[in-house]
Parts: C-alpha cells; sequence; structure tokens
C-alpha cells in the first residue's frame, strides 16, 4: 500500500479549480479535497479584518477535518492577507497565490505591464511592495476588475456571458498606441485564479496580442517541490469538492477536468 499525500486547495469560489487542474497534473499521486467558500463569496466585497477573521479559524476546521499534508490558498485576495496568520497558527505548509509580477516584468519588451486582479488585491500594499521590488522599470498598471471573478463563475455555471462585459473589464489593461508594439502592453498579470477560466474569450477580445501569466504552473511546481520525490502512482481515492454553504455543486460533468477525471465525492 503506497502513501497517498492529502492535498486542500481552497478559494473563495470556483476560481481555484484552475490551479487544482495544475496540481493535479503534477501530482496525481495525490488526493484532493477542494473548498470554496462560497458562503463568503466574494471576498472583495468585504474588508480585510472581516477576511482574516473569516479564513483563520476556518482553515482550522477544515484542518481538523481532513488532515491535509498541504494546504494550497489559490485565492490572490486571500493569500496576500491570511497567509502569515496562517502559518503562525497551523504548522503543516501553505502556499499561497500572488500575483505574478517578476517573471511578467522580466519577460517584457515593451517594459508595459498590466496586473488585472481584484478591486482589494491590486490596492494591496502588498501588491505594490512586489512592484517596487520586482518591476525592472518597467511601467505597471493596476487593474481592479469589480466583475469579473463573478463573471467567470457565472460562465463555468453555464449562464452566458456577453463580450461586451468582459471586454470593460479588460480594456484597462490595454496601455499604449495599439500600432506600436514597443510602446504598448504586452504583458498581462492574470492575478485572480477565477480569470484563466475566461481566458479563451479574453484572448479573442484582447485589442492587441499579449502575453497573459497565470501563476498555476509555479504553484503546482511549488506543490510537488514541497511535497517531495512523488512514491505512487495515480490514486484511486477520488476527490472532494465542498462548499462552505453546503449546497450541492450539481456541476460534476463541468468540474471533473479540473479533478484529472476523477469521480467527486
Amino acid at each position: 500500500m503506497t502513501y497517498s499525500p492529502t492535498i486542500l486547495v481552497f478559494d473563495s469560489g470556483l476560481g481555484g479549480l484552475t490551479v487544482l487542474r495544475e496540481v493535479v497534473a503534477a501530482r496525481p499521486d495525490a488526493h484532493f479535497v477542494y473548498v470554496a467558500d462560497d458562503a463568503f463569496f466574494p471576498y472583495g466585497h468585504h474588508s480585510e479584518d472581516e477576511i482574516i477573521a473569516r479564513v483563520v479559524p476556518l482553515m482550522g476546521e477544515l484542518i481538523g477535518t481532513h488532515d491535509p499534508d498541504l494546504v494550497v490558498i489559490a485565492c490572490n485576495t486571500a493569500s496576500t492577507l491570511v497567509l502569515s496568520h496562517l502559518r503562525t497558527a497551523y504548522s503543516l505548509p501553505f502556499v499561497g497565490t500572488v500575483p505574478a509580477i517578476k517573471p511578467a516584468c522580466a519577460q517584457s519588451k515593451s517594459r508595459r505591464v498590466s496586473v488585472l486582479g481584484t478591486k482589494g488585491t491590486v490596492k494591496r500594499e502588498y501588491t505594490k511592495a512586489l512592484i517596487r521590488d520586482f518591476g525592472l522599470g518597467c511601467e505597471v498598471t493596476l487593474v481592479g476588475s469589480p466583475e469579473l471573478a463573478s463573471l467567470a463563475e457565472a460562465a463555468l455555471s453555464g449562464h452566458p456571458i456577453s463580450d461586451g462585459d468582459i471586454l470593460a473589464e479588460l480594456a484597462p489593461c490595454f496601455v499604449g498606441d495599439p500600432a506600436d508594439a514597443t510602446s504598448r502592453t504586452d504583458t498581462v498579470v492574470l492575478a485572480c485564479t477565477h480569470y484563466p477560466l475566461l481566458l479563451d474569450r479574453m484572448k479573442t477580445l484582447a485589442p492587441w496580442p499579449v502575453e497573459w501569466i497565470d501563476p498555476a504552473p509555479a504553484i503546482a511546481r511549488r506543490v510537488s517541490d514541497l511535497l517531495g520525490t512523488q512514491i505512487g502512482g495515480i490514486a484511486q481515492s477520488g476527490a472532494e469538492m465542498i462548499f462552505t454553504s453546503n449546497r450541492v455543486h450539481g456541476l460534476s460533468a463541468t468540474l471533473t477536468p479540473f479533478f484529472g477525471g476523477r469521480a467527486l465525492a
């Protein structure tokens, strides 16, 4: 009997599924518990103190119930606020999700980078510190989207979302002369895990081509490094999907690909 580690992936809603998908691919030997704190979604509508007071004790309950070997906070808003508190309160490893400003600025040729996140994430001092430390002289535009996370949740649930609604959230990312590739935005950081759910639509609607930076592959590599060498093969135990509202997800066919094809308990 080979050991199968348990990885708990936590987000305010369904956006963290984009991180889960990469972690499942990196660690098919693991058992996965995905927790969507939909009873408190969206986090951007709550104060910093409210989010900390919510997530820290909730995480204690989840750890007590599921006994994970590692927890992924697959939410930029929660990560920028709560990670330090979680690491102080609990002894197991936590992997967070923060805006991928460093790799974006390192690869930008035009030196114009946009960070697309929730209003809470882009206004946070943590994000501004990343720009100061890793901006490498780039002109970084912070774009706080009020609705894109909710649009992504709706789209995943099968509701029609108009191109106009997506473009309205996206347009402020595109700065500079559309005709001059050397002086316009060439890189957009997806600073909310919900946004890759709409990435194909965003690529189509973008005024010009850009590089889109999704942190999920880097998070998966970090998780795998912390867990160490993979011992077993593909874990046969399925995966669990939990909503803090206790609702039944009713999205099995839609969600299964994010779990590597596993049946959801």
